[in-house]
């Protein structure tokens, strides 16, 4: 993960009105269910590599029965409202957070049944450092479960797709799926499934734009400002056009540690 916090008061506001209450990322609780889909996590010890303000987390305890969830980020102020979230719930002693530095994930070998991450891996740039540490948290038989923002090759990014990356102001290091898969069985991971979510996605972005300029455009200025509403509706036109193209892949991710 890189240093420094992206994911201001702003950002944060426009994107959980647009995604839902604790969500960072889109699709939701039925994104969600989608990446679980065939799995189960009831009893497991859950790492979530990413978790920004959590919502997610708390999903897994009370939907999904993970026994103890542990939810780890860089940015400060996404753990203080995470924490308080869970607090809120009353299930703090299920689900907990915790701030890291970027770098190798600070837990033991073999501490996890399942390690999860949402849309988070693209702002870290060594895919293959990041299985090999992904691997080595996993227990013997555990399961890594995940979706991120992928690319369709790993050839220079085109104009549009810099254009895309730039409006979103955020550490940024996409990766193709063929990379992605290769790194996770470089790791020792098998059972690879990799599932393209970009038809899904690319549908989905076009009603939230509509409700960006729509339904949801007071709302918006009203949390955020003028300045960064119109700022969101240029990032989604922007992220449209390579959704469009096929160069932006949103995809699901699921493999296996058997030993």
């Amino acid at each position: 993960m890189q240093q420094g916090e992206e994911y201001d008061e702003a950002m944060v506001a426009a994107l959980e009105l647009l995604w839902g209450e604790g969500f960072l990322s889109p699709g939701g609780p039925a994104e969600v269910a989608e990446i679980l889909k065939g799995t189960s996590i009831a009893g497991k010890f859950v790492l979530d590599i990413g978790c920004g303000i959590g919502g997610i987390d708390l999903l897994l305890a009370e939907v999904y029965g993970a026994a103890q969830v542990i939810g780890i980020d860089i940015e400060a102020p996404n753990i203080a409202l995470a924490s308080r979230r869970a607090a809120q719930r009353n299930i703090a002693d299920r689900v907990s957070y915790r701030l890291v530095e970027p770098g190798p994930l600070p837990f033991p070998d073999a501490s996890f049944d399942v390690v999860f991450s949402k849309d988070a891996m693209i702002h870290i740039a060594e895919k293959e450092a990041l299985f090999r540490d992904v691997f080595r948290v996993l227990k013997p038989g555990g399961l890594f479960l995940a979706s991120d923002w992928l690319r369709g090759d790993d050839e220079p990014a085109s104009a549009a797709m810099q254009r895309y990356v730039s409006l979103e102001g955020l550490s940024f290091a996409m990766a193709s799926p063929a990379r992605y898969e290769k790194a996770m069985a470089a790791a020792g991971f098998t059972a690879i499934e990799i599932g393209d979510r970009n038809a899904w996605y690319h549908a989905t972005a076009q009603h939230e734009l509509t409700q960006i300029q729509g339904p949801l455009h007071q709302r918006l200025v009203d949390l955020v400002g003028v300045s960064e509403t119109d700022r969101q509706t240029q990032v989604w036109e922007a992220m449209i056009a390579v959704l469009k193209s096929g160069e932006l892949r949103p995809t699901h991710l699921k493999a296996k540690r058997l030993a």
